[in-house]
């Protein structure tokens, strides 16, 4: 059985379709399907049965997956002991929500990338939970963690996140000494039935909203609040990069959260993935410190001059 046949197989079964296989593996969609027709003929199986859905798994195909993961790993394995244990090299993707992949990550990749030149790495930045089975992503970021699945999962750091406005809206919006100040206030926020987890639920857990300006995106919350939209919740972390912004509330409101570095069981045997794990962890805690740090020390200044802060 050839290894690059069941390469192709293990595209197509991941991204069901064969134009997507094609683009991952750089190839044609009609070479795509002579290596799967190839394969089965070799294995005298239908591996896929083809719907207005895509590719789907026979019976046959599915219990050809693990045998195709375990040549991967071994091809992968060989690879990694020819480069030897120098610098991380070659092509990692990572998935991450993407408060996380605009406000960390950027700086906390870079130092990683300069300490191993040889290294290409791929944010990709959706808010929803990322399918490792179907190698969307070598590994995945996530604020809660997974309890079911073929997954290894270890913490990659705390952070913190408080209510915060521009000084401009504050300076010209009714008070705000306590969450009850926040009724006539225009929040904003995630959009109800697109919270894909329940950590996200910020609202709900402080107690205040509905949002009137709602979105998805962390990014575009952010840039409403910068533009005097509101009040809303921030990533502390997220503060350095919309200067403008003040927290508030901060003895009152304050939410602590926990991203999680998600990865496939079967690449814990890889010590390139492995490796890349460490220094991420590593370099993420570090990062998150010195935000959180610089945050602190920006708003010592500032503590007295806000009519709108209860510690002032």
């Amino acid at each position: 059985m050839d290894w690059d046949d069941l390469r192709v197989f293990l595209a197509v079964a991941r991204t069901e379709s064969l134009s997507a296989a094609g683009k991952r593996l750089k190839i044609d969609p009609a070479t795509v399907g002579r290596r799967i027709a190839r394969l089965e003929e070799a294995t005298k199986a239908r591996l896929f049965t083809k719907s207005p859905q895509g590719y789907a798994l026979t019976e046959e195909g599915a219990r050809l997956i693990p045998h195709a993961e375990t040549a991967e790993r071994a091809a992968l394995g060989a690879e990694e002991s020819l480069s030897g244990p120098g610098g991380l090299t070659g092509l990692i993707r990572l998935g991450a929500p993407d408060g996380c992949a605009n406000y960390l990550l950027p700086q906390v990749l870079a130092r990683i990338c300069d300490a191993n030149p040889g290294l290409e790495v791929q944010i990709v930045a959706l808010p929803r939970v990322f399918n490792l089975s179907k190698r969307e992503a070598d590994m995945a970021i996530a604020v809660s963690r997974p309890e079911a699945g073929r997954l290894t999962v270890q913490k990659l750091t705390d952070y913190r996140l408080h209510l915060a406005a521009s000084r401009d809206y504050l300076a010209s919006a009714p008070p705000i000494r306590s969450p009850q100040d926040l009724v006539p206030h225009r929040i904003v926020g995630y959009i109800p039935d697109l919270i894909f987890d329940k950590e996200l639920d910020y609202l709900a857990e402080i107690g205040i909203g509905p949002a009137t300006l709602s979105s998805n995106s962390v990014s575009v919350q952010l840039n409403w609040l910068r533009h005097g939209a509101g009040v809303g919740v921030v990533h502390d972390f997220a503060l350095p990069a919309a200067p403008n912004l003040t927290r508030i509330l901060t003895g009152q409101v304050s939410l602590t959260r926990s991203f999680w570095l998600i990865r496939h069981e079967s690449d814990t045997r890889l010590d390139r993935l492995n490796r890349f794990a460490d220094q991420l962890t590593r370099e993420a805690r570090a990062e998150m410190a010195r935000l959180e740090t610089a945050l602190r020390q920006d708003e010592k200044p500032r503590l007295t001059e806000s009519p709108f802060r209860p510690d002032a």
